[in-house]
């Protein structure tokens, strides 16, 4: 089964332990300084950056298409102030429009055709309020992410067990690069498939143009230092409408 990390949930269960808080949920986090906004967050996994916006007072709505990711953000301790919707982000339909709208995680990057990618940025615009904007990051295509992640490993503790995540690239070229996740509990083990797409800077914004969006700001890190295309590892977006 593809992305049997997002599908089985045990493996689900392991998501905020080895992706558990960092520099880019601060980064989000802070763009909402002041009043309370409300926050459409597509791709919401198991909501950890919906809770901490939840926890300051903010109208907060999170879009997952993985059931058993949206169980465990649920039981965040502001899951209950939270609307949880199970769709694919070019699916998300709703009355609310959005002062920010967010796509966190790379998620942007499971979009692997174009139609898919148009229909998503259809959607976030057409949810979008006055005044509101997109933030969301892709990695740089430029990057060598085959020499960075082949052969990485990890050890995750849960519930007392050690759980040893590996993970090998199968194959990298044509802006895409498909590779598998191996997790190894001491009775069993899981392997995931994931593939994931990596555009370049000018086909992004060509994307966003045909969807009345431009982008405003383009980072290169979670410092909000300019993208570098040699050398920025990130490419994060703020976008808005074009009129």
């Amino acid at each position: 089964m593809p992305d049997l990390h997002y599908e089985n949930p045990r493996l689900a269960a392991l998501y905020d332990l080895a992706c558990g808080w960092s520099e880019d949920r601060d980064f989000y986090l802070s763009l909402v300084d002041g009043g309370p906004k409300s926050i459409l967050d597509l791709g919401c996994g198991t909501g950890l950056i919906c809770d901490a916006y939840a926890a300051r007072g903010h109208d907060v709505t999170g879009a997952d298409p993985s059931a058993p990711m949206l169980d465990i953000a649920k039981r965040k301790p502001h899951g209950d102030r939270i609307e949880w919707v199970e769709c694919y982000s070019q699916d998300f339909r709703s009355e609310k429009r959005f002062d920010l709208i967010i796509m966190t995680g790379h998620a942007f990057q499971v979009l692997l055709d174009e139609s898919s990618i148009l229909a998503t940025f259809a959607a976030m615009r057409e949810h979008l309020a006055d005044g509101g904007c997109i933030v969301f990051e892709t990695r740089n295509p430029e990057i060598d992410w085959k020499a960075c992640w082949d052969g990485g490993a990890v050890e995750i503790v849960h519930d007392g067990l050690v759980v040893r995540k590996t993970r090998d690239v199968v194959s990298y070229g044509k802006g895409r690069i498909h590779f598998e996740t191996r997790y190894q509990f001491p009775e069993e083990t899981l392997v995931s498939e994931s593939e994931l797409l990596f555009l370049p800077r000018s086909d992004i914004e060509r994307h966003l143009g045909a969807c009345g969006l431009r982008a405003e700001a383009l980072y290169g890190d979670w410092d909000r230092q300019p993208f570098d295309q040699r050398t920025s590892e990130e490419m994060i977006f703020v976008v808005r409408r074009t009129s």
